[in-house]
């Protein structure tokens, strides 16, 4: 299982250029992750100060019990070694071939033989489905199949926290899904801790346990994926919708000129080619492939979500009641009952119903014909077009 990574007040600065500031959030044990935001925002630095590679002015990232930010460099190295990293492009060794690029951590961090070293190496590519390609040089294999070689790479010593940076960073969309269920079912199969940072929208709302998004050099916030995906907040609902209106600009803050002219073009009815749907809300997340153990991080998510449920907001509340099976609730009530002495005062929220469709007319109720097209001069409709006579020989001033 995964163990916890807890960050608390974390700073961190270029000379007098401030990257963000007093960062807090808990990535809990075994289960999936998302940071979003913007370009700019420092995702990549935070992603490098947890695994002790920057140092952050001020702050603690605590895992296992050992302080990052304090601790020795022998101490520092030995939790290194609880990690795998993903990065954006692979980073593999171009000279190297794949099975090389994936046992090299092995053949540097332990004293396993060849032989102990190719079955694990073999079994990796297995899990990412890279069976067969281990012997071809990154250059001869596709984008999406070095970022499977890349994270065939970071599991080889068995990480019990896999950093994910950009995963669909230049990935198709289909190469994109395939890579978010890549990753649940790692998840499954070895209750891994994962964080993604990513700006894949899709990636966000289906793959994660929990959301959490930096903007203005802050957390916007950091949670259960449905307090994150119900906000009101401008800024989220700019980012998930992908509109230009909003707080975010072409540079990281937008001013309120910018602002006030957009919303005028708006008004005059520019749009801003995002369309009118708002894709804020909760959608089902991504399960294991059938064959492969349920997600333990499941079951303790729920637990976790409904020990803090009264403290979240009301939409996020709604959407996580909906999704709780008869048992699951039932199970919550008994727990709220033995806690606070009372059960949930309203019935179990049910998912919204789709809106049923307009009954089909019968054929009693044909829709009456309907007049020909008005002719831009004219106030009266022109009569229907009638179907064309059949040519005839005569019609040529012959006679047949």
């Amino acid at each position: 299982m995964g163990v916890e990574v807890a960050v608390e007040g974390l700073s961190k600065s270029f000379g007098r250029q401030a990257i963000w500031r007093d960062v807090t959030l808990t990535l809990p044990a075994g289960e999936v992750s998302v940071l979003l935001g913007p370009s700019g925002t420092g995702k990549s630095v935070f992603l490098k100060c947890l695994i002790g590679l920057l140092r952050p002015e001020r702050g603690s990232v605590v895992i296992d019990g050992v302080d990052l930010c304090a601790c020795a460099e022998r101490d520092m190295y030995e939790i290194r070694k609880l990690f795998g990293v993903l990065f954006q492009d692979g980073a593999l060794f171009g000279s190297m071939s794949i099975f090389d690029n994936v046992a090299f951590p092995l053949r540097e961090h332990t004293r396993k033989s060849e032989t102990e070293i190719r079955q694990i190496v073999m079994s990796k590519m297995d899990m990412v489905g890279m069976l067969g390609a281990e012997h071809k040089l990154p250059g001869e294999i596709s984008g999406g199949m070095r970022k499977r070689a890349g994270l065939a790479r970071a599991l080889v010593l068995d990480p019990q926290i896999i950093l994910c940076d950009e995963p669909d960073s230049g990935l198709d969309p289909v190469r994109t899904a395939y890579l978010s269920q890549l990753l649940i079912d790692l998840n499954a199969q070895i209750d891994a801790t994962i964080l993604i940072v990513t700006h894949n929208i899709n990636v966000a709302r289906t793959v994660p346990d929990n959301l959490g998004m930096l903007f203005r050099k802050e957390l916007v916030m950091f949670g259960p994926r449905e307090v994150l995906l119900t906000s009101d907040e401008p800024v989220v609902a700019q980012f998930l919708n992908g509109r230009r209106i909003g707080p975010i600009g072409m540079s990281e803050e937008k001013d309120s000129a910018t602002m006030a002219a957009e919303l005028a073009h708006q008004a005059a009815g520019h749009g801003d080619g995002s369309g009118h749907e708002d894709v804020r809300g909760i959608v089902p997340q991504l399960e294991p492939t059938p064959g492969l153990p349920a997600r333990q991080a499941v079951r303790r998510r729920r637990a976790r979500v409904l020990q803090i449920l009264d403290t979240l907001p009301e939409s996020a509340r709604h959407g996580i009641m909906a999704e709780l099976s008869l048992e699951d609730y039932e199970r919550y009530q008994d727990w709220r009952r033995r806690t606070t002495g009372m059960a949930m005062p309203q019935p179990m929220p049910q998912p919204m119903a789709r809106r049923p469709l307009p009954p089909q007319p019968g054929p009693a109720q044909q829709r009456p014909p309907q007049p020909g097209p008005v002719h831009p001069n004219q106030t009266t409709p022109l009569p229907p077009a009638r179907r064309p006579r059949p040519w005839r020989r005569d019609d040529q001033g012959g006679r047949g």
